[in-house]
């Protein structure tokens, strides 16, 4: 399973309605990740360009990708962003992939 950030806006109508009858949105968020596939982490309300931030680990990119479309389309959330995260070894990984495709690099030459 691979490691996601999802960032979001609460749709107009749905401020209204948190508003009105404040609620802890971390279980639904943690139901939404378990139907796709997954298990949510961490769920927080933030302030700046998103409303809440979840990470989560799901399947693949695929669930995470359901996960998203299915929480747009239900129009609650706007502005949807996930971003596939890496743990330390991913990164390592990654890292000395790089730096074996580094090697076959070559600088743009001029006439």
């Amino acid at each position: 399973m691979g490691f996601y950030m999802l960032q979001g806006r609460y749709a107009h109508s749905a401020i209204k309605n948190l508003v009105a009858g404040p609620q802890d949105r971390t279980k639904s968020a943690a139901d939404i990740a378990k139907a796709a596939g997954g298990k949510m982490h961490s769920f927080f309300m933030s302030f700046g360009d998103y409303d809440f931030v979840v990470i989560m680990e799901q399947p693949d990119d695929q669930a995470a990708g359901a996960m998203s479309m299915a929480l747009g389309a239900a129009g609650y959330v706007t502005d949807l962003k996930t971003t596939k995260l890496f743990t330390g070894s991913e990164a390592k990984a990654a890292m000395k992939a790089a730096s074996d495709v580094a090697a076959s690099i070559r600088p743009p030459q001029g006439k």
